[in-house]
């Protein structure tokens, strides 16, 4: 029995509802698929779960990585694939950048730390100073200010212990300057034997030099594939931090912005 129209209302043809309902799909899926081939070939975000990266980063920022930092990438290849492919690769990692990457013992987990070491570079380290082809990287003292900025940035709100066990310093790179950090209290080694980074291959540092699993002590292997790399990080677009015994909620408004140095 056909349905009586009441008066007023439009009639629709089935055949419009149906063409209605696939340019919404259409339009949708596209949308979906530009979305994802943004995220995996352009931009992506990521959050900082650990300390390995203090004072640079903190537990709780919100970061972006730039996938586009060294090489135009085949959207999606590198989530469905093993290996991401590339229309094009650029010129790879340069000292001091701080990636994102496939831990190399265990590629399910991405780890962030800063590029020491380059192909054919020849890494030490002597009395927790890194030497690059027998030379450390040059240091300096921060500005007083700044220093007190960084140890409020830590105290009360991690492990790290009060800023009497720590030394933070300026240490500069091929083309910048990042902040590191030593604690006293860890009782991490001292030295390190000279290893040589292989082709297309990278060796990499947390800046909590003494709270950090990287390249100093992988199992597998001392260096980062650079299939591995995820992208470049590039900024801190959030930042909160979260006591988990007291449940209260801590937002850094300060850290929105900041470029990684």
């Amino acid at each position: 029995m056909a349905e009586d129209i009441k008066e007023g209302q439009p009639i629709i043809p089935a055949t419009s509802k149906k063409k209605w309902l696939w340019e919404n799909f259409v339009s949708l899926g596209s949308a979906l698929l530009l979305v994802l081939a943004i995220r995996s070939s352009v931009i992506e975000p990521f959050k900082i779960p650990s300390g390995s990266m203090i004072p640079t980063l903190l537990v709780g920022d919100q970061i972006f990585v730039n996938k586009f930092a060294y090489g135009l990438r085949v959207p999606l290849t590198d989530w469905i694939g093993a290996k991401p492919l590339y229309f094009r690769r650029f010129e790879g990692p340069s000292r001091g950048d701080v990636i994102v990457f496939k831990y190399p013992d265990n590629p399910d987990f991405y780890y962030i730390k800063r590029v020491i070491g380059i192909p054919g570079d020849t890494i030490e380290v002597k009395q927790k100073r890194v030497y690059v082809n027998g030379k450390p990287f040059e240091q300096s003292e921060p500005a007083p200010e700044e220093s007190a900025k960084i140890y409020d940035s830590i105290e009360n709100k991690t492990t790290e212990g009060t800023h009497e066990y720590l030394k933070v310093v300026k240490e500069k790179f091929d083309h910048t300057t990042g902040t590191i950090m030593t604690n006293d209290l860890r009782l991490t080694p001292e030295t390190m034997g000279k290893v040589t980074v292989p082709a297309d291959s990278y060796f990499v540092m947390g800046d909590n030099r003494d709270n950090s699993k990287d390249s100093r002590f992988w199992e597998t292997t001392h260096f980062v594939p650079f299939e591995n790399i995820k992208g470049k990080a590039f900024v801190i677009w959030l930042s909160f931090w979260v006591d988990f015994d007291t449940f209260d909620v801590t937002v850094n408004p300060s850290r929105i912005g900041t470029v990684i140095h």
